[in-house]
């Protein structure tokens, strides 16, 4: 298969491959597109399993709503309990 880019993609991938010490932009993109197949096919086996989990029971799904809320409220106490110390230390570290 051939694969053509604009010369402003062709260039970046020259800049990368010689940075990272790969032979040429062609080597690049090889081992690239195949760390993708790669993490894709990790990916699907990942919801397959999560899939066969919550099918068979061993999981419970959550409702996303209700997270979200959870989620906020457990954000507000914290707040609300070390909400001013965290403020502090914040800004005592932020470097302005």
């Amino acid at each position: 298969m051939e694969v053509h880019f604009t010369p402003e993609i062709q260039r970046k991938l020259n800049d990368l491959a010689e940075q990272n010490g790969r032979g040429s932009a062609d080597e690049l993109v090889q081992s690239v597109v195949d760390g993708y197949f790669d993490e894709l096919a990790q990916a699907r086996e990942m919801l397959d399993s999560r899939d066969d989990d919550l099918n068979a029971g061993l999981v419970k799904p959550i409702d996303g709503e209700e997270f979200s809320e959870k989620l906020s409220r457990r954000q507000s106490d914290l707040l609300k309990k070390h909400g001013a110390s965290m403020i502090s230390l914040a800004a005592s570290t932020t470097p302005f």
